[in-house]
């Protein structure tokens, strides 16, 4: 991060995958030190993949597209994992799972989100909060 320009830094911000410095925890941890110095954030020409370097993590490995081919996503996901597992192990515990830096992430390591955008959802919001509160969604 230290030799990016600011228009690469912005771009970057605009397109949400800037990461910032930790919060309070991960600084009593010393997981930010010597910031934004060994960090770095690569992708591929499309932004489908990224990585992220000592962000949070060693590495974050972060696979998306706009649409709904969640196969595509996963599939990407597992090639990249399969390749740089070919050259860098990493870190594994028989009882714990793999070992990151952060121990929220403890185990399979891995997390998934699915954004989605539901623009008539606010026509009947009433509605909406009905059938969350049973399921405990707020």
């Amino acid at each position: 991060l230290t030799g990016m320009t600011k228009e690469v830094q912005q771009k970057l911000i605009d397109d949400h995958f800037l990461f910032k410095e930790g919060d309070r925890f991960l600084q009593a941890a010393n997981a930010c030190r010597y910031w934004p110095s060994g960090r770095g954030i690569y992708h591929n020409d499309n932004k489908t993949f990224l990585v992220w370097c000592n962000e949070e993590d060693h590495l974050r490995l972060i696979s998306m597209q706009m649409g709904g081919d969640l196969g595509q996503v996963y599939r990407r996901l597992v090639s990249a994992v399969n390749d740089i597992e070919k050259r860098i192990p990493f870190s594994h515990d028989a009882r714990l799972g793999f070992l990151p830096f952060c121990p929220t992430n403890l185990g399979p390591t891995v997390r998934a989100s699915v954004h989605i955008k539901l623009p008539k959802l606010s026509a009947d919001l009433f509605s909406v909060h009905r059938w969350i509160t049973p399921s405990h969604m707020c």
